[in-house]
């Protein structure tokens, strides 16, 4: 099968997991002897851009012309049997959906976040969750400033939204949604998405646990739980500073990069318990999580499919997340892992506590999360759920 695949990539240095999603899931396909052709941008070339070019990029989110042209030729030249498209927003913008359907390919949409309910994708106002605009009444985003906390760029972001939320632009000109978990099913169907197009599929990460060794790195202590990923508001990382501010007897190491990261760089020079590794090479981080006894995961916002999630069942490690998103259906409490209510505290604190002290507990934890991903997300087991998905999206 001929796929053309289409992303628009994060900015350089980014860990986001629609950037991971989208390498690891083209080069599965290849694998397979599929042919991939990839259109991507990346946000990079709006920041080195200069004022025209940022200028023309803005107007661009509305409806660029430039990839519009550019996927339409490469369609008319590849024949590709089918359109994977990913993150289309910023600079792709909702134009390269058109010039797919009107180029008579059928085009499957991955959705990584909640961007058709939600202009900014994180259905959060502030530290809240909130999904007011799954109405269409997207200028509130103004009042709030809820894109980037600016008024002025909520307010084009706005008017983005309206102009394709009129036209139906994501609701005629996809043909089949790729959903990562029930939250966001239920999420679309309330905005009277056609469940009948949707698709639900989990991401996929390849086996660590054959992979890696764990390692012990200098300075760390023998025993200690981990938080690894963005250091940003949505992943609960204020959260876990709370959480830890009462833990004084229990080692947490930390790894990943943000923009939070300075501020909790000062907060974590504060405990002797606390390791904060910074960004941590890929293959490095999962071997220190590896020799950890388990991951604290407090994310405030729905998660499509959690890459570290499910990194860290592949390693045969427990869970103690928030009971939101993908977490809710992803983890069964005692089993694999431990659900506490979204921004719970003392909930995390008790749960951790108890965890640590019950090291077979730990253990046999770890097991049954190892026997999940064995279950639900091998990269062969995902190959066919999208080659399913395909055929049956172009009347296979």
């Amino acid at each position: 099968m001929k796929i053309l695949a289409i992303h628009n990539f994060h900015r350089k240095g980014s860990a986001s997991g629609d950037d991971q999603v989208f390498k690891s899931e083209t080069a599965l396909l290849e694998s397979h002897g599929n042919q991939v052709i990839k259109y991507t941008v990346s946000n990079d070339e709006f920041d080195n851009a200069g004022l025209i070019g940022k200028l023309s990029a803005t107007f661009g989110m509305l409806w660029s012309s430039k990839n519009y042209r550019a996927v339409r030729q490469m369609i008319e030249k590849e024949k590709p049997d089918i359109v994977h498209i990913h993150t289309f927003f910023p600079l792709l913008s909702p134009s390269i959906l058109y010039a797919a359907k009107r180029s008579g390919v059928k085009v499957v949409a991955t959705l990584h976040d909640t961007r058709f309910v939600c202009p900014c994708s994180t259905s959060l106002r502030g530290t809240e969750l909130c999904n007011e605009c799954g109405d269409g009444k997207y200028f509130r985003m103004c009042k709030y400033g809820c894109f980037k906390n600016s008024r002025l760029q909520s307010f084009i972001v706005a008017g983005i939204f309206t102009y394709h939320r009129k036209r139906k632009s994501f609701y005629k000109q996809i043909d089949r949604y790729i959903c990562l978990n029930e939250n966001q099913i239920r999420l679309l169907t309330n905005i009277e998405f056609d469940k009948n197009k949707i698709s639900k599929k989990y991401n996929f990460v390849p086996d660590a646990e054959a992979n890696l060794k764990a390692v012990k790195v200098e300075g760390l202590p023998e025993r200690y739980a981990v938080f690894y990923g963005r250091i940003g508001e949505e992943k609960g990382i204020r959260i876990l500073m709370k959480i830890w501010d009462k833990l004084p007897d229990i080692p947490l190491v930390v790894m990943g990069g943000g923009p939070l990261e300075e501020e909790f760089r000062h907060w974590a020079d504060g405990y002797d318990n606390v390791y904060f590794l910074g960004y941590t090479q890929h293959d490095k981080c999962l071997s220190i999580v590896k020799g950890g006894e388990f991951v604290v995961f407090p994310s405030i916002w729905y998660e499509g499919c959690s890459m570290v999630e499910i990194e860290t069942e592949s390693l045969g490690k427990g869970l103690i997340a928030t009971d939101l998103g993908f977490s809710t259906e992803a983890i069964e409490d005692g089993k694999n892992g431990y659900k506490i209510k979204l921004g719970d505290i003392e909930g995390f604190q008790k749960c951790i506590v108890e965890l640590w002290s019950k090291p077979e507990l730990i253990s046999e934890i770890g097991k049954n999360a190892r026997l999940d991903y064995e279950r639900k997300y091998r990269p062969e087991d995902n190959y066919e759920q999208l080659m399913e998905i395909y055929k049956k999206t172009m009347g296979q």
